[in-house]
């Protein structure tokens, strides 16, 4: 067995565990991050697109921010189209001047394992039978990598290894508490070398169920539609996707919409998921390893980024101050933030999506709910102000 010793161990090299890396880098901080997956996979997985105006600032102060001030798409409104109509919700006019970047967590990812590849930073991908112990005294990480035997000894484990990971899993059952509300329906994404179809992103309320207009570039677009759980990828050709989507859209938008071949398609399940608390001794769960959202919200890849800028400022002032007031707070600060994305997310899917369910009764509540919204001022500022993004402090970041 080979040891290594190490400050901070981090569990899983999705954009969480990377950007946690990142700033740990920045402020002169010993980790090691371990990844069961290959490098390639991680950088190829699709998942979400929309940055808040403080991930941004975030990812700034990192100084991995060169591809996204070239290639992201700033967005200063999304649209809604409810009973055959668009209504615009311009964000920034709502928010004092705060915005959204269209920008995929893809790309988020491949920048931020470039930036260690040139720090020359220590990873191991395809570390297997990775196992964590003792994280309430003096925490280990065993894994085996290459057909040897590694053992981590540090002082903290970040547990940044998604929903499925090991992280959370290790904590013992009488410790933790878990919330959780599976939705009876999917969304069944498509990725395509298309324009997009509107320069905004388009939520869209319809009879026959929700949809959602998204893009990745000025020439690669997303579109998803909500689905049975039932249904299965295959049995969706693209002619039918697209078909499906124009029966969904307005006039206007039926005739600009470019279609072709899909280079991805997928249906992703939908659940509210919350971890309680996300510390456990000296084990700190950040990202999917301590909540889920539905995506209806763009909450997912922000609410990690906020999770790990409030460990990264903990850590940051334990090792620089030798206090550890962030480390205590660090779970309560971050469910605050966790728990009102949670309830925007679970919202905004009641708001837009059509349950099997609902009586007629409910649907037209929900008619007039979203009516009320689109025609109030103060219903689209709440609205705006959850979409861009609830504040949080960000401190300690750029000390070295």
């Amino acid at each position: 067995m080979q040891t290594l010793k190490t400050k901070v161990a981090i569990i899983g090299s999705g954009p969480a565990g990377l950007l946690l890396g990142q700033l740990l880098y920045k402020a002169g901080i010993d980790h090691i991050i371990v990844e069961r997956r290959s490098a390639d996979y991680v950088a190829s997985r699709i998942r979400a697109g929309i940055l808040e105006q403080v991930s941004v600032d975030l990812l700034t102060k990192t100084d991995v921010d060169q591809n996204l001030k070239a290639h992201g798409l700033p967005h200063s409104g999304i649209e809604i189209l409810a009973q055959g109509r668009k209504h615009r919700l311009d964000l920034a006019a709502l928010t004092d001047g705060k915005q959204v970047t269209v920008y995929g967590q893809t790309e988020v990812t491949k920048d931020l394992m470039q930036a260690r590849e040139q720090a020359d930073l220590v990873s191991f991908y395809e570390a297997y039978k990775v196992k964590i112990d003792d994280f309430y005294d003096e925490p280990t990480v065993s894994f085996e990598y290459q057909n040897q035997v590694y053992q981590i000894e540090c002082d903290f484990i970040a547990g940044c290894d998604g929903y499925h990971g090991v992280c959370r899993a290790s904590v013992p059952e009488d410790k933790i508490k878990t919330f959780e509300k599976v939705y009876p329906f999917g969304w069944l994404g498509v990725l395509a070398d298309v324009p997009p179809v509107a320069d905004e992103l388009i939520y869209v309320q319809s009879e026959r169920g929700f949809a959602l207009c998204s893009m990745r570039s000025e020439t690669r677009s997303r579109y998803y539609l909500q689905v049975p759980l039932t249904d299965k990828v295959e049995n969706w050709s693209d002619a039918q996707f697209w078909d499906e989507l124009k029966n969904r859209l307005d006039p206007e938008s039926q005739k600009k919409l470019v279609t072709g071949p899909s280079i991805e398609k997928s249906i992703a399940p939908l659940r509210s998921f919350v971890t309680e608390p996300m510390r456990f001794g000296k084990l700190f769960l950040a990202g999917d390893a301590a909540h889920i959202v539905p995506p209806t919200g763009a909450k997912g890849l922000n609410l990690a980024a906020s999770d790990i800028a409030y460990l990264s400022s903990a850590l940051i002032q334990y090792y620089q101050e030798g206090s550890e007031q962030g480390i205590d707070k660090y779970s309560e600060k971050c469910l605050q933030r966790v728990w009102k994305a949670e309830r925007f997310s679970w919202w905004m899917t009641h708001l837009l999506h059509r349950f099997e369910t609902e009586s007629e009764f409910d649907h037209k509540i929900k008619q007039a709910e979203l009516n009320y919204i689109l025609g109030s001022e103060a219903g689209q500022m709440t609205l705006a102000e959850n979409y861009v993004g609830l504040p949080y402090e960000i401190q300690n970041l750029n000390k070295r």
